[in-house]
């Protein structure tokens, strides 16, 4: 990524991971292993688990048995280490844009969040003006990495999120989540109503990110060819290799950081830590008692239907067993 550090990515292993609701196993028995700068494919049909698994991987919901580790952390013993590398870029109900506000308001807003909460005292100490510069610098390099153009789109960077086309969502997503220079970045539903030149666009902008260092977890129907592809289906025992062409949580607000709020996917066991978590892109962890916290962040309800509902009912099946859905 050009003009921003790139923060180098991490292993993800796990085995014999599992997640059990009052209606049986989310998932069972996962298992794999991936070096830094891997895409990892989390495969399978809707309602198999593969959201609640993408969300345990990255430290925001709890694992019932087995073991995983991302970076050297353990889950899950160390899930607010893991939420801190790690940032969500497409997650609907979870980390969703808002579709009243428009490209540059959520960049603006992003960066403003990741200088607040992201960078050092020394850092929030610089004079105003190079401050300004710094994350101007960020957006610029995070749309880059994304392949956003705001040129390219009909009122520029005054375009509301509700005039996006599906892929042109996804990809501001993406930059969103960068700005936070996450070392793991996960994405739900990556191929859910693109067409196949659309998907091609997505699965190659994700492999260049994971070229660039950064670890990717994404969700889909299918893996693409060398990708690392996991199954959560317990039927499938969850193992995969790598593969060569087999073919309710801690909230985030819609710029990808976390949101205090009703729902969280972590509470599937118990509470990683008393007290909730804030907003942070890659879920750094502060006190959530209200002082810092902004309305505007709250999860919106405009996720896309479909595929998501059955994985929905499945983060919904973990919470319920602990009484906190």
């Amino acid at each position: 990524m050009q003009g921003q550090k790139t923060a180098p990515g991490v292993a993800v292993t796990a085995a014999d991971l599992g997640l059990k609701g009052p209606r049986g196993w989310v998932f069972r028995g996962v298992g794999f292993d991936a070096p830094p700068g891997s895409l990892i494919a989390v495969a399978g049909p809707s309602g198999s688990g593969r959201t609640s698994l993408l969300l345990a991987l990255t430290g925001r919901m709890r694992p019932g048995e087995g073991r995983a580790t991302v970076g050297g952390h353990r889950l899950p013993k160390e899930m607010s280490a893991v939420r801190r590398i790690s940032a969500l870029a497409h997650v609907p109900g979870v980390a969703d844009l808002d579709p009243a506000l428009t490209v540059g308001e959520h960049l603006r807003e992003r960066a403003l969040l990741e200088a607040r909460f992201g960078d050092s005292l020394r850092a929030l100490l610089r004079p105003r003006a190079e401050r300004a510069d710094r994350a101007a610098r960020r957006i610029d390099a995070a749309l880059a990495a994304a392949g956003l153009d705001p040129a390219s789109l009909p009122k520029g960077s005054r375009t509301a999120v509700r005039d996006l086309e599906r892929l042109e969502a996804l990809r501001l997503s993406v930059a969103l989540a960068l700005i936070g220079r996450p070392r793991l970045l996960a994405l739900d539903d990556t191929d859910l109503k693109l067409s196949a030149c659309e998907r091609a666009a997505v699965w190659s902008l994700l492999r260049s990110l994971a070229e660039a260092g950064t670890t990717v977890v994404a969700v889909c129907a299918e893996a693409p060819r060398g990708a690392v592809a996991v199954s959560a289906s317990p039927e499938h025992g969850g193992r995969r290799g790598a593969d060569d062409g087999a073919g309710e949580a801690v909230p985030e607000g819609r710029d990808g950081r976390e949101a205090a709020g009703p729902t969280r996917p972590e509470a599937a066991g118990e509470p990683d830590a008393p007290g909730g978590t804030a907003r942070d892109g890659r879920g750094m962890d502060r006190e959530s008692d209200g002082d810092t916290r902004d309305p505007r962040h709250e999860p919106t309800s405009d996720g896309p239907s479909g595929d998501g509902d059955d994985d929905d009912k499945e983060t919904a099946d973990a919470l319920a067993e602990t009484g906190r859905a």
